[in-house]
C-alpha cells in the first residue's frame, strides 16, 4: 500500500528524522509510527485494555470461527494432538 504525504511540514520532519537516524524514510515513520502506537497502549487502562481484547474477539476472531466450535472447549486429547504430544511424549 503506498502512501502520499501532501504537507510539506510532515514531509521534512520525515526526512529530518530519517537523515538523524541514518534510516530510509519509509524505515523511520514506521519506527516512529511503533513507537506512538507502543506509548498509546500503555497508557490505556487494565480496563480499556479487556475491553478492546474482547471487541477485537467479538468482532474479527469469534464470527470466523465455524458455528458447531463456537463455545465448545477443547479437550485434553485434541489438546495434546495440536501440542504433537502422544503416547511417548513430544
Amino acid at each position: 500500500m503506498a502512501l502520499t504525504i501532501e504537507n510539506l511540514e510532515t514531509e521534512r520532519l520525515i526526512a529530518e528524522v530519517a537523515a538523524l537516524a541514518g534510516e530510509t524514510q519509509a524505515e523511520a515513520v514506521r519506527k516512529a509510527l511503533e513507537e506512538r502506537k507502543q506509548r498509546l497502549a500503555a497508557s490505556l487502562s487494565p480496563e480499556e485494555r479487556i475491553a478492546r481484547w474482547r471487541r477485537f474477539l467479538e468482532t474479527r476472531v469469534w464470527p470466523n470461527l465455524p458455528p458447531d466450535a463456537r463455545g465448545k472447549r477443547i479437550s485434553r486429547e485434541e489438546l495434546d494432538d495440536i501440542l504433537g504430544y502422544g503416547p511417548e511424549g513430544v
